[in-house]
């Protein structure tokens, strides 16, 4: 049997190509999406442990007296230690005030623990020297060689900032100190660990109640806590693994079963000369273990080269990206998931190649006949697990559970699936009765539909592509179109520059416009209305202005006023309570008072809206108290923040606005987008190889047909023709049925998923995405059928008939 198995390899080895190229691409796929997850979490990562990279251990929690004896022994020894956590102090300049509580850090003498990325300056050599965070110092206008206290009373203390640092967004702070400057804010400090440079028995002794652990151990736990958003992305990664594997593990079933079709003979032949079914189900599966072993290396291969080469890519554009590593389980899990799903997907096909009798194996396959015992367990199987999946994704979507609706969605597919036999060919005679009675269309339908299972597999790969691609776009859509409306409904400006108890100057709304990222600025007047000795702004709002998103109406009707939610609770707690509970405030302008009833809500910045009338009424004389911004598409947030805070500081304002939160909300919905549409694009490549494949094949299998109906009178164009249309036929069949199934996938998707955070959720259809992947799949089964066409008919009717 070994003669035979290496002699099969041998004769067989183009045939398995395909079936090689889905076990690579399935294999390279899982390897990619390790090296890429693991290059993000570890970009992302990363600054959670650069405070402590200098020393081999950590202690955590210790209290307030553990701390200052470990930085007091470290001093002692003369061995590194830095605290771990921050104070929040307010900051003076020249007697002015900066910032009400900026949170600041310590920055080492010590060059070993000196982790912040310095951008201009150096670092601190003296208790009385600082660092301060080049973003945050925009707002403030901090610059090298400022002066700056920190702090109030006794404990306050001066600093001279002598660099500027680019803080990590995990860790970072305002201002960075050393240790003897720090310790004075006891009353504020909050110290979560003690990077340690000593020996844990010291610590053990100095701090009894602190664990003391390595630098290595604190920083995996730290790093567990932060990368929960990219365990979410690795799972959704997994997801598309798994999908990416079935749809290779339905092309090599299909490899094998037309393979086992074509080799009937050479069964037959086998067991005539006393080759049992043992033997010949052992030499035919390590065919597909050998095609395994040989495709999952392969695929290691080339995944580990094109993970490499796409975090290198990825990095050219995001700095956050790490550096690009396999672990070795993932790799060995990569591998052996390749040759298992070979395995698995050539054994059922093995069992029914080699059950059959060697005098039956000479008549051809029908396929799936509802009539007998097999098909009729079949169609219930199938009706079974259609009618189970769709009953689970009605449960998912009323009680928005995600493991409910991928279980819901696997099972009914499955059924679809099973049903594939009876339901495809059926479709089938129906598009082809519609494109027309020509006899190259009838010999075309009836090619498509002679053999169902054939039929069947072969649409079943680009059926998984095209329901899949239709239901991510469709399901993208809705989410963008759910969430575009959520985020206008909850921030409505992206940037509010208030007053607080002096009118703004004039020129501030110019100002504002002409800073880079900011598309428009409008500037609202009104009036410092008191509120029980405090100061509240009120500005009036006419109509609708354009820098407001979305279609939420600010405007308020006479004797109204719009306070925010952080507004009220600002108030005296009296005051709060009845605004609370009667909907009503009370407010000195000018001497007089006037009660107003009370709207709430967000969105628009610690200034009360009322209307023109209202506000005339109040104060015949209105200033600019507030600048609404909008800001341009694709701004930077953060420079945004920095350069409008800088302006609002010099201008005795308050910044507010929803830009932020806006801009990381759709970075984290484009990062999904990007990964969901990359994973997807391979396993869309798996479902055109696989429909490539089966089509070849099976035209390889016609051969003697083929020639046959050359022989009575069939030209070489009808039969490229009769061969394309089959191709696109079951393409568009199958691209018909899969976009059906994707839009309603796509809406069990959103509801589940988006609906739990947003309410009223619809269906949005991207038509021109969908109609282009419709497009594209249904001539992807017309191209899959050139090269097998131009080889059948370039074969003469007497070479075809001899073929074996």
């Amino acid at each position: 049997m070994r003669t035979v198995l290496l002699a099969s390899m041998r004769h067989h080895t183009r045939r398995y190509v395909a079936a090689s190229l889905a076990v690579v691409i399935g294999v390279a796929f899982v390897v990619v999406t390790g090296v890429l997850t693991g290059a993000t979490r570890s970009g992302l990562t990363a600054d959670a442990g650069a405070p402590v990279a200098g020393v081999d251990h950590v202690v955590t929690m210790p209290g307030d007296r553990e701390v200052t004896r470990l930085m007091e022994a470290a001093a002692e020894g003369g061995f590194p230690a830095m605290a771990v956590g921050y104070a929040m102090e307010p900051v003076f300049r020249d007697g002015i005030q900066l910032t009400q509580s900026a949170d600041v850090s310590e920055v080492s003498l010590d060059p070993a623990l000196q982790w912040q990325t310095l951008e201009d300056g150096r670092y601190p050599a003296s208790a009385d020297e600082a660092l301060a965070d080049l973003n945050r110092a925009k707002s403030s206008g901090v610059s090298i060689g400022d002066v700056v206290r920190i702090g109030s009373g006794d404990d306050a203390a001066d600093v001279e900032v002598v660099g500027l640092v680019d803080s990590p967004s995990v860790g970072g702070a305002s201002l960075y100190v050393p240790w003897q400057t720090l310790q004075r804010f006891d009353g504020t400090l909050w110290v979560s660990a003690v990077a340690w440079g000593g020996s844990t028995a010291a610590a053990g002794e100095l701090a009894p109640g602190a664990s003391v652990e390595t630098s290595a151990d604190w920083i995996a736990a730290q790093q567990a806590e932060i990368s929960r958003g990219v365990d979410i992305i690795a799972i959704l990664a997994l997801l598309f693994v798994a999908i990416a594997l079935f749809v290779g593990a339905l092309v090599i079933a299909n490899t094998f079963a037309i393979l086992f079709a074509q080799r009937m003979r050479d069964f037959a032949l086998l067991r005539c000369v006393g080759v049992t079914k043992r033997q010949l189900r052992r030499a035919v599966r390590l065919e597909a273990l050998a095609l395994g072993l040989v495709a999952s290396t392969l695929g290691l291969l080339v995944g580990g080269a094109l993970g490499v080469a796409l975090v290198g890519l990825v990095g050219v554009w995001f700095d956050d990206m790490g550096g690009a590593s396999l672990s070795p389980l993932w790799a060995g899990a990569a591998f052996a998931v390749g040759v298992l799903v070979t395995v698995g997907a050539a054994w059922l096909p093995t069992r029914a190649a080699t059950r059959v009798a060697p005098l039956a194996a000479l008549r051809p396959d029908t396929g799936v006949d509802v009539r007998t015992a097999a098909g009729r367990w079949r169609l219930v199987l199938a009706l079974a697990t259609l009618v189970g999946g769709s009953a689970l994704l009605a449960v998912s979507v009323a009680t928005t559970t995600v493991p409910v609706m991928l279980a819901g969605g696997a099972l009914a597919f499955v059924g679809v699936l099973l049903l594939g036999p009876v339901l495809v060919p059926a479709l089938v005679r129906l598009v082809g009765g519609l494109a027309g009675r020509g006899p190259v269309r009838r010999l075309a339908t009836g090619n498509a539909v002679r053999n169902p299972r054939r039929t069947a597999t072969t649409a079943a790969s680009l059926l998984v592509g095209v329901t899949l691609t239709t239901a991510v776009l469709t399901g993208l859509a809705s989410s963008r179109t759910a969430i575009d409306r959520d985020m206008d409904e909850s921030y409505p400006l992206d940037a509010t520059v208030t007053a607080i108890d002096a009118p703004l100057p004039a020129d501030l709304a110019e100002r504002v416009a002409a800073v880079d990222g900011v598309d428009d600025a409008v500037a609202l007047d009104g009036t410092l209305a008191s509120v029980r000795e405090q100061s509240v702004p009120l500005v009036a709002l006419g109509s609708q202005p354009g820098v407001v998103r979305g279609d939420r109406r600010l405007t308020t009707p006479d004797g109204v006023v719009r306070l925010s939610y952080d507004l009220v609770e600002a108030l005296p707690r009296a005051v709060a309570e009845r605004v609370w509970a009667d909907r009503e405030l009370t407010v000195v302008t000018g001497g007089r008072e006037r009660t107003l009833r009370v709207r709430t809500g967000s969105g628009w910045g610690q200034a009360g809206i009322v209307s023109p009338a209202t506000l005339a009424a109040l104060d015949p004389a209105p200033q600019p108290l507030a600048v609404w911004v909008r800001a341009a598409e694709g701004t930077d947030a953060e420079d945004l923040s920095g350069d409008l805070a800088a302006l609002a500081g010099a201008a005795g304002a308050d910044l507010g606005g929803g830009y932020g939160n806006r801009s990381w909300v759709y970075l984290q919905v484009d990062i999904m987008t990007g990964a969901v549409v990359g994973l997807l694009a391979i396993a869309i490549v798996i479902a055109l190889v696989g429909i490539a494949n089966t089509l070849g094949l099976s035209v390889l299998e016609r051969g003697r047909e083929n020639a046959l109906l050359r022989a009575m009178g069939l030209t070489r164009t009808q039969l490229r023709r009769s061969m394309a249309a089959e191709g696109l036929l079951l393409s568009t069949v199958a691209t018909l049925l899969g976009t059906a199934i994707g839009i309603v996938f796509a809406w069990v998707g959103v509801q589940v998923m988006v609906g739990a955070v947003v309410d009223d959720v619809g269906i949005t259809v991207p038509v021109w995405q969908v109609a282009a992947v419709a497009v594209t799949a249904s001539l992807a089964g017309l191209a899959a059928c050139v090269v097998p066409a131009r080889k059948a008919a370039r074969v003469t009717p007497a070479a075809g008939l001899a073929l074996d």
